[in-house]
C-alpha cells in the first residue's frame, strides 16, 4: 500500500464507533463560521490598522483587500472541502496530499498550537474585557477564561445540538450588537475636534498582518463538512454568505469609528470600539461595548471550542497513539474524549499566559507562524491533489484555476514571513512544541512495527 492510500483509514472506519452525522444546516455554518471570524480582531486591530495608513480611504482599503482575500481563500477550501468532505478538514487534505507524516504533524500542531493557542487567546479577550465589567481579584482576567472554556466544552460534551443553539445565539447577538454600535456610530455628529486626517503612513504589509488576523476562522468550515446538510451545495453557500457579511460588517464599523473619532484619535487610541461609545454616551456606553465585546468573544469561543475537536477526533482514528480521542459518542454526537483533551490544553496556555503577564500577546505569538505555515501547506494540496487525482469528481471547482490557488498560496506565504518577523518569543515555544510532535511520530511507528 502506497502512502496515498492511507487516506481510505478515515473513510472506511474499521470499528463499530458511530459515525458523524449530517445534522447542521446552512444557517448553523453560517453562524458557526460569522461566530468565529468576528470576534476579539475588530475590537482590537481597527486602530492599529490606522496607525499604518496614511488616509481614512485607505483604511477602508484595507479592510476591503481583507474580505476578497478572504473570498480567494474561501474557494479553495470550498473545492477541497466540497470534494472530500471529511471530519477532519485540513488534516485529511494533507493526509491525502502528503502522506500521514505531515498530518500527523499539522494534527498535533492544530491540538497543541493552533486551536489550543486560539481558544485560549480568545478566553483571554473575554477575561480582560469581562474584568472591565466586574472584577475578580489580581487574577481577574486568567479566571474568567479558565471558567469560559470549562463552561463552554461541558455545553459541547452534552451534545451537538446545546453547542449549536449556544452558537447560534451568541452569533446573533454579536451581530445585532455591532450593527447598534455602526448605527450609533453612522448617525452621530462627526467629530469636529479630530485632528485633520493624516496618521503616520506605515507599512501597508503590516496593516495588512492585522487585517487578514480579523479575517481569520473561515476556513473553519472544513472541518464541520461531514456535518453539513445537503453539503456539496450549503458549503460553498455558507463560505460565501458568511464572508460577505463579515465583510460588510467590517467596513460599517470602520466607517462608524473614522466619522467618530476621526483617523487620528482612532490610531492612538487603547480601545478604539470603548472610546467611540465613550465619546458619544459617556461611561454607560464604554461599559455597553465592554459587555458587547465579551459577548462577541464568547461567541467566538464557542465555536472554535466545537471545531477544534474534530481533527482530534481524526488523529485518534488513524493513530493508535492517540486511539483515546478517537472515540464518537452516539448520544449524544459529540467527540467528548477530544474535547476534553483540548480543553486540558488550552488551560494549561491560561497558565502560562498569566505568568508572563501578557496572554493575549503570547497567545498571538504562539499560534500565528505555525497557523500560516500548515495554511500555506493546505493551498498547495489544493494544486498536488488536483494534479494527482484528475478523476475525482468536484462538485464544485475554484475559478481561474491554477492563478486563485497559487494567489492564496503567495499570501500565506507572506503572512507566514510577516508572523516570524513581528513576533516574540512565543513563536519560538510554538514551534518547538511542534517539533515535539516528531519523536511522538517515531514512537507511533516504532509501536505500529511491533
Amino acid at each position: 500500500m502506497s502512502r496515498h492510500e492511507n487516506y481510505s483509514l478515515l473513510e472506511g472506519i474499521a470499528n463499530t464507533e458511530a459515525a458523524p452525522k449530517p445534522s447542521l444546516t446552512l444557517s448553523d455554518a453560517v453562524a458557526l463560521i460569522v461566530g468565529i471570524v468576528i470576534g476579539a480582531g475588530i475590537f482590537e486591530t481597527p486602530a492599529l490598522v490606522a496607525t499604518q495608513a496614511g488616509s481614512s480611504q485607505s483604511v477602508m482599503l484595507f479592510w476591503f483587500i481583507g474580505g476578497v482575500v478572504s473570498l480567494v481563500g474561501a474557494l479553495c477550501y470550498a473545492e477541497l472541502a466540497t470534494t472530500y468532505p471529511d471530519i477532519g478538514g485540513a488534516y485529511y487534505y494533507l493526509k491525502r496530499a502528503f502522506g500521514r507524516r505531515v498530518a500527523f504533524l499539522f494534527a498535533w500542531a492544530r491540538m497543541t498550537v493552533i486551536q489550543t493557542g486560539s481558544i485560549a487567546l480568545l478566553a483571554f479577550v473575554f477575561g480582560d474585557y469581562a474584568s472591565q465589567i466586574w472584577q475578580l481579584g489580581n487574577f481577574s482576567s486568567s479566571t474568567y477564561a479558565a471558567v469560559a472554556i470549562a463552561v463552554l466544552t461541558a455545553l459541547n460534551i452534552i451534545g451537538l445540538q446545546q453547542g449549536k443553539w449556544t452558537q447560534n445565539l451568541l452569533s446573533a447577538a454579536k451581530v445585532l450588537g455591532l450593527l447598534l454600535v455602526v448605527l450609533i456610530g453612522l448617525t452621530a455628529t462627526p467629530n469636529a475636534t479630530a485632528p485633520v486626517e493624516s496618521a503616520s503612513s506605515g507599512s501597508w504589509g503590516l496593516a495588512m498582518v492585522f487585517v487578514l488576523l480579523s479575517y481569520g476562522g473561515w476556513n473553519e468550515a472544513a472541518y464541520i463538512s461531514a456535518e453539513i446538510q445537503n453539503r456539496q451545495r450549503n458549503i460553498v453557500r455558507s463560505l460565501l454568505w458568511s464572508i460577505g457579511t463579515i465583510t460588510v460588517i467590517y467596513l460599517l464599523i470602520n466607517l462608524a469609528y473614522l466619522r467618530g473619532l476621526g483617523l487620528v484619535n482612532m490610531a492612538n487610541s487603547q480601545a478604539v470600539a470603548a472610546d467611540l461609545m465613550r465619546a458619544l454616551w459617556g461611561e454607560p456606553g464604554a461599559w455597553f461595548i465592554s459587555l458587547l465585546i465579551a459577548i462577541s468573544t464568547l461567541g467566538a469561543l464557542n465555536a472554535t471550542i466545537f471545531t477544534g475537536a474534530r481533527t482530534n477526533y481524526a488523529l485518534g482514528q488513524d493513530f493508535s497513539i492517540f486511539s483515546f480521542i478517537g472515540h464518537w459518542r452516539e448520544r449524544p454526537s459529540t467527540p467528548s474524549y477530544a474535547l476534553l483533551l483540548q480543553a486540558a490544553i488550552a488551560l494549561a496556555l491560561i497558565v502560562l499566559g498569566t505568568f508572563t503577564r501578557k496572554g493575549f500577546e503570547t497567545m498571538v505569538d504562539y499560534t500565528a507562524p505555525i497557523f500560516w505555515f500548515f495554511f500555506l501547506l493546505s493551498g498547495i494540496s489544493l494544486l498536488v491533489l488536483r494534479y494527482r487525482e484528475p478523476q475525482i469528481a468536484r462538485p464544485f471547482r475554484v475559478p481561474l484555476y491554477p492563478f486563485t490557488p497559487l494567489l492564496f498560496c503567495a499570501v500565506c506565504g507572506y503572512l507566514l514571513y510577516s508572523s516570524l518577523v513581528y513576533t516574540g518569543v512565543g513563536a519560538l515555544v510554538g514551534v518547538l512544541v511542534v517539533a515535539a510532535g516528531v519523536p511522538l511520530l517515531l514512537w507511533s511507528r516504532y509501536r505500529q512495527r511491533t
